[in-house]
Order: C-alpha cells, then sequence, then structure tokens
C-alpha cells in the first residue's frame, strides 16, 4: 500500500489527470467530489488508464459533518490536493455570492477537518488570478497581488491568505501552485475537459465549435493592447500541471520545503493570443473554425504569462508539452465525446 492522498475535486479536469499521475507514481487516491460539475463516470476512466480504481467519495464540503466524514472514514490519510471550488470567471461576476460561499467555506471545513485529524500537508489549487492585471511580463511569485478583477479571483487570493495565516499558526505545511491555463487532454484520450453546459473557457469551446455542438466561438474582444488586439495567456498542458502536484506534495511530504508556505507558478512562460490558439488548432486539425470577434468580457485582464524559474528550480519541474500537443489531444478527446467512446 501507498502513502494516501486525498484529492477534492478529484472526478473534474485538473483533479483526474493529477489523480492519475499520483496512482501512477505509487500514491494511494481518495476522491471527494459533490459531481456538481463533474460525472462520476470519471472513475472508470481513471481506472482504464492506471488499472487502479481510485476510492471515491460522495461529499459536499461546504458540510463541515461531511467533510470530517473523509477523515474519520480515512484515518490514514497523509496529504490534501485541493482542487474542488468553482471556476468560471465569468459566471463569478454574475453569481458573485454563490463563489465566496462554496469555495471558501469548503476551504475553511477541509484545514479545520485536517487539523483536528493530524493531516499537515496541503497543496492548493491557485490562480495566476492571483496577480490582477500585472505590472509587468512574465508574471514572478514577487508580484504583488492586486486587487481581484473577478471574485473568482477574489476567492483565491482570500484562499491563499487563510492557508498562510493556517500555517503559520498550526503543524499545517502548504504549498500553493498557481495556474496559469491548463488545456489539453489525457495522451490516452480518456479523460479530458468535461465543462457541463456552455463551456466558459477557450479551448473547449473551440473543440465544440469545430465538433458541431456549437455555432460559433466568440472572440472576445480584439482592442486590447497587444499585437492582434486579442488576449494572451499562458496555456499549460494539464498533464504537465498534474506532474507539478504530484512534485509539490511529494516535497511536503518528505520535507524538502523551504519554507511552512510556498508559492509557485505553474506556466510554460510563453504568451499565446487567442487568435494564435485558434490557429494553432485549425493547422493540428486542418478543421476551420466559425468564430467571430465580439465584445470585451468582465473580468478578462489583456495578457500575462509565467516566469517559471522558481518552479523549475525549486520543484525540479518544467513544462515539456507544447501548444501542438495541447490541441491535439483536445480534439482526440472532443471526438472520443461525440463518438461515446466515453460514456
Amino acid at each position: 500500500m501507498g502513502t494516501k492522498i486525498l484529492v477534492t475535486g478529484g472526478t473534474g479536469y485538473a483533479g483526474s489527470h493529477t489523480v492519475v499521475e499520483l496512482q501512477n507514481s505509487g500514491f494511494d487516491v481518495v476522491i471527494a467530489d459533490n459531481l456538481c460539475n463533474s460525472k462520476k463516470e470519471i472513475i472508470t476512466q481513471i481506472e482504464k488508464i492506471t488499472g487502479i480504481k481510485p476510492e471515491f467519495e460522495h461529499v459536499d464540503l461546504k458540510s463541515p459533518e461531511e467533510t470530517f466524514g473523509i477523515f474519520k472514514k480515512h484515518n490514514d490519510i497523509s496529504g490534501v490536493i485541493h482542487f474542488a471550488a468553482y471556476k468560471a470567471v465569468g459566471e463569478s461576476t454574475q453569481y458573485p455570492l454563490k463563489y465566496y460561499h462554496n469555495n471558501l467555506y469548503s476551504l475553511i471545513n477541509l484545514l479545520e477537518a485536517m487539523k483536528e485529524y493530524s493531516v499537515n500537508n496541503f497543496v492548493f489549487s491557485s490562480s495566476c488570478t492571483v496577480y490582477g492585471n500585472p505590472d509587468s511580463l512574465p508574471v514572478t511569485e514577487k508580484a504583488p497581488v492586486k486587487p481581484a478583477l473577478s471574485p473568482y479571483g477574489n476567492t483565491k487570493q482570500i484562499s491563499e491568505e487563510i492557508i498562510s495565516d493556517t500555517v503559520y499558526t498550526s503543524q499545517l505545511k502548504g504549498i500553493s501552485l498557481r495556474y496559469f491555463n491548463p488545456v489539453g487532454a489525457h495522451s490516452s484520450g480518456l479523460i479530458g475537459e468535461l465543462p457541463l453546459g456552455v463551456p466558459d473557457n477557450l479551448v473547449p469551446f473551440i473543440t465544440q465549435t469545430a465538433i458541431g455542438k456549437r455555432d460559433k466561438l466568440k472572440v472576445f474582444g480584439n482592442d486590447y493592447p497587444t499585437p492582434d488586439g486579442t488576449c494572451i495567456r499562458d496555456y499549460i498542458h494539464v498533464e504537465d500541471l498534474a506532474k507539478a502536484h504530484v512534485v509539490a506534495i511529494n516535497r511536503l511530504i518528505k520535507e524538502k520545503q523551504k519554507d511552512e508556505y510556498e508559492v509557485f507558478n505553474l506556466g510554460t512562460g510563453k504568451g499565446y493570443s487567442v487568435l494564435e490558439v485558434v490557429k494553432t488548432f485549425e493547422e493540428v486539425t486542418g478543421v476551420k473554425l466559425n468564430y467571430e470577434i465580439t465584445n470585451r468580457r468582465p473580468g478578462d485582464v489583456p495578457e500575462v504569462w509565467a516566469e517559471t524559474k522558481l518552479a523549475n528550480k525549486e520543484l525540479g519541474w518544467k513544462a515539456e508539452k507544447s501548444l501542438t500537443d495541447m490541441m491535439k489531444t483536445a480534439w482526440i478527446w472532443e471526438k472520443n465525446l461525440a463518438e461515446n467512446k466515453i460514456f
């Protein structure tokens, strides 16, 4: 038996890929998820990839009783990787209380349960949105945390503050991983991004438009101060992202961290515009996309990409997959969904 890791939101996009990488690295995994934005069938897909079916607890982390119940039942958990949260920037600007209630209560309940059951290793799924509209690029971990441009981004800022305050007043050790833009799908084509309803993120909207689920891709603004007028982001393949979580939880378990609370950017260190992503998808797949330029979307910053030297040096981790890899695997996943090869 390996070391057991609790993965909250483990049937979600980044969570499911991280479960695969954890299992491939010899960890035992228990997933906690309320399935509000994912499908339980993902557990079967994970088993197809790794040959191991992760344990699963259908719980809502907003409930203290349900959260504490996970640790009471699984008294051998060595660490927690916390993905479970609402994550749509646009939706958060429409329903801010929904985001504050879910994202903060779940974190607080989880940290209280960890304290009660003496589980001290915590990896948090954070976001580059904590940087707001950065003063300079690339963004380093020392960049100031500026006022958030969306309630979603603000929940990540507040969550980091909660974790930091808890770490310095308890036995907890924490690492926050600030993602840039995870895209792509597992190389097996068996798991990938699975938005329920209309996608909020660019790449699933691209693939759904290409497959015919959506009539048209909307490009939100072409009047930004960027070379082609569209927003620039640092896109990272979800498999590279998942591997970083394995490195991070190992760093805590093996007591290799240099501070009780550490923060690392996860990205490729290169920015691509929305239109560059569209063009790359068309080149990789041979599919011409129907898209239109529309108004800017609330909460979007013009451009942001990561400085990744700290993660490269301290974690010994580096993103390896290209934008071509991201588009190719995302398209295979979308086609597998359309051909009913997944569910």
